[in-house]
């Protein structure tokens, strides 16, 4: 997972204080100034989401304006995985 991380440029995790993430640690990266991707670890499992905010100093602060699951427990050994997760950043 680190090297999928490292490669879409992600953030380190960090503990989400917002709330919406129930303080799980969180690692995100931009699409846009007010799109992001969202990892959520829980567990060793990792959901992918993605998320609408005013600015990237929101994230893991305050709530999200739109957020979507866009999948649970992300496995970048499957296909489908990988293509989400590429439809988002290329």
């Amino acid at each position: 997972m680190e090297n999928v991380l490292r490669y879409y440029d992600f953030s380190d995790f960090f503990k989400d204080e917002s709330g919406t993430f129930e303080g799980k640690l969180i690692s995100f990266t931009s699409l846009n100034s007010e799109h992001f991707l969202i990892f959520v670890n829980d567990r060793e499992k990792y959901d992918l989401y993605v998320s609408k905010f005013s600015s990237e100093k929101e994230i893991g602060k305050k709530p999200p304006e739109i957020l979507e699951l866009l999948m649970k427990n992300y496995d970048k050994s499957i296909p489908e995985h990988r293509v989400i997760l590429r439809k988002y950043l290329y």
